[in-house]
């Protein structure tokens, strides 16, 4: 299974058979989303940096809010959680997704706002890769993330939604995270490929990944 970033909280899940796509967002975010085609959207909130579904090509079935589902053999259990710390007063609700693509677990944070609940965790159980916010403002900064990084203790961690060069939204950095990870020098990849594993892990790994964002 391939992992692309296309920046913000948008992923692209390549499987053998069906393709994810995590949070895609409009043109006002101030990148271009490229052309995505897909047979599923996670979408975890409302925000429309978040929630530009319609931009996603092969009409894809749309998932918005918690529950299970399974669509072209890909698993999918959205978990409710919240955009802060005081239980969605301040931003509103968040949906965390496990996605399960080709016996790969990828667990995508959406705009996670706080440390996660014992029975969220315990619903979680096993993460092979963990998409995580890290630039803060209304979602978890780099510390917090490292908190729930080490909460999860997924095989690889990726960050996502923090500032890049073109994005409007004011955001931190990934280093103050990278530094809480002991990973402070990291080489971005353009994707990220991997495979089922039974292996326990000792220490996550982190990825950081170059957005592949439209011309």
């Amino acid at each position: 299974m391939d992992v692309s970033w296309i920046g913000h909280g948008c992923f692209r899940l390549r499987g053998r058979s069906a393709v994810a796509v995590t949070d895609p967002y409009p043109p006002t975010l101030g990148v271009k989303l490229p052309r995505l085609e897909a047979n599923l959207v996670t979408v975890s909130h409302e925000h429309p940096n978040h929630a530009n579904a319609k931009a996603v090509h092969g009409e894809p079935f749309v998932i918005d809010g918690p529950g299970e589902y399974e669509v072209a053999g890909v698993t999918v259990v959205g978990l409710p959680t919240f955009h802060d710390t005081a239980n969605g007063e301040e931003h509103g609700r968040n949906t965390v997704y496990l996605i399960d693509v080709d016996d790969v677990r990828v667990c995508h944070l959406g705009d996670l706002g706080h440390r996660l609940l014992d029975d969220t965790l315990e619903q979680l159980g096993t993460v092979d890769v963990l998409l995580a916010p890290v630039g803060g403002r209304h979602s978890l900064n780099g510390a917090s993330a490292a908190e729930v990084v080490r909460q999860i203790e997924p095989r690889v961690v990726i960050p996502m939604h923090y500032a890049v060069p073109g994005v409007k939204v004011e955001l931190e950095s990934a280093e103050r995270f990278l530094k809480e990870m002991g990973s402070e020098v990291v080489e971005p990849l353009t994707k990220f490929s991997i495979q089922p594993s039974s292996a326990e892990v000792d220490t996550t790994k982190v990825v950081v990944l170059e957005p592949r964002l439209g011309g």
